[in-house]
């Protein structure tokens, strides 16, 4: 959990709850507000602030109007229980304290071995795929968005990853963006491209971050969408506008956790190295240049893992600005690939010498006769979540019409969205299997 004070944040990756198997990524920033550079010193304690529970000490100074950034990894094997990390800031007599929450989990491995969060598209990208919840989704208001972050909430997925908050079908290549403008509409208030999107809703992605203030939960917004898989240098431009005014408008709430980048990719990085190459530029600016306002929050892509050697030589430079990395697709890898273990266990030795953090993006739908997306059986999702033991964090693709609590006003995706969510419920409570 993020916990956002006036001039110190905090924020932990993963947050709210881990395996001992992993380090916790903490993240202390501190703000000097004042017109004069400033000396600064960030510690950061385990449950107690005195000196025999220091982790972690920083010094340094801090210009005016920036930030400071103190990141340590903590070891947390043999630490198993809840604890508070607390980031303690002393700026030349001004001294900041701010508290977060963890729970480390014992276990054998660094998978935690159940769902912590899902995305969450406030309409589909594709009205096929979306078949059969699209028209029921338009149609949410602000607080049926908040019920949805509550049913999330009821089976402790705390983690959100909002798709897209704009919607514009284009695909890298093919798009004529950069003459013609950008035609894409939002799902929320934008001042940079005012054209909204056609639902019910005001602002879901206002209500979305209020809700999960109130459960203690961490949002990921996407910024996009620009163009599928696209990461030349006017996409670039287009999200930093994006992120800034994102930022400016929701960076007040505390669930505000992090930025997910929502083009996608495929496991090669691209059709070619010059494609490669823009993908890493990409990142390394977009970090670079929301680290000036917001150096805590953690960056995200959610790649597929097919043919990861393809672009081998190109991840190495593309994790060293990607915070969390989340693939998915390892249980449908294709004829003449590694087997998805294989591939789970290169990513990880890749994000381990990158210093990020390698979550699972699982799916939990399969596709009727028309491509349209309808939920996954149950033992078929415990088969993953039991099978691929080495991801930090499990997060599911994706909530609305898939899974739905009974008592919600507006069933997305019917009965067997609901069957999911009572199936899902029942696992996490008993570790028994309902259906098959």
């Amino acid at each position: 959990m993020t916990t956002s004070k006036k001039n110190l944040r905090i924020a932990l990756v993963p947050p709210c709850q881990c395996s001992e198997q992993i380090k916790l990524d903490i993240r202390a920033a501190v703000l000097n507000e004042s017109d004069t550079v400033k000396k600064i010193k960030i510690s950061i304690y385990l449950d107690k602030q005195e000196p025999e529970y220091l982790l972690y000490e920083k010094t340094g100074t801090v210009n005016a109007q920036e930030l400071f950034m103190a990141q340590h990894y903590w070891p947390s094997l043999g630490y198993a229980g809840r604890h508070k990390i607390i980031a303690y800031a002393n700026m030349e007599g001004q001294t900041f304290t701010v508290k977060s929450p963890v729970e480390i989990v014992a276990s054998q491995t660094r998978s935690l071995r159940h769902i912590s969060g899902a995305w969450m598209g406030i309409t589909h990208w594709c009205d096929k795929e979306g078949k059969y919840w699209q028209e029921d989704i338009k149609k949410l208001n602000d607080n049926q968005w908040r019920e949805v972050v509550r049913g999330m909430d009821e089976i402790n997925m705390k983690i959100i990853v909002v798709q897209e908050v704009f919607r514009n079908q284009e695909y890298v290549g093919k798009h004529k963006i950069e003459k013609e403008g950008y035609k894409g509409r939002a799902y929320y208030s934008s001042k940079l491209y005012p054209e909204k999107m056609q639902m019910a809703a005001e602002d879901p992605i206002g209500a979305i971050l209020a809700e999960a203030d109130k459960t203690d939960s961490c949002v990921f917004l996407g910024v996009g969408m620009y163009a599928w898989f696209d990461f030349t240098a006017g996409s670039l431009e287009w999200h930093k506008k994006v992120a800034k005014e994102l930022w400016e408008l929701y960076g007040h709430h505390k669930s505000f956790y992090g930025w997910y980048i929502s083009e996608e990719i495929h496991g090669t990085l691209g059709a070619n190295d010059s494609r490669r190459q823009e993908i890493v530029d990409f990142f390394k600016e977009f970090k670079k240049y929301v680290s000036q306002f917001a150096p805590d929050k953690p960056v995200m892509l959610a790649p597929n893992c097919h043919d990861i050697l393809d672009g081998y030589k190109y991840w190495p430079q593309l994790l060293k600005n990607v915070d969390v990395l989340c693939p998915f697709a390892f249980h449908r890898m294709p004829s003449g690939d590694m087997t998805g273990q294989e591939a789970a266990n290169l990513m990880q030795k890749l994000c381990d010498d990158a210093g990020s953090h390698l979550w699972l993006d699982m799916e939990v739908f399969l596709s009727d006769g028309g491509s349209s997306l309808y939920p996954r059986p149950i033992n078929q999702i415990v088969s993953d979540m039991t099978k691929f033991t080495n991801f930090e964090k499990i997060l599911c693709y994706q909530y609305p019409g898939l899974m739905n609590p009974p008592w919600a006003q507006v069933k997305l995706g019917g009965q067997p969205a609901v069957n999911l969510f009572n199936d899902y419920k029942k696992f996490i409570e008993t570790g028994n299997l309902l259906r098959t």
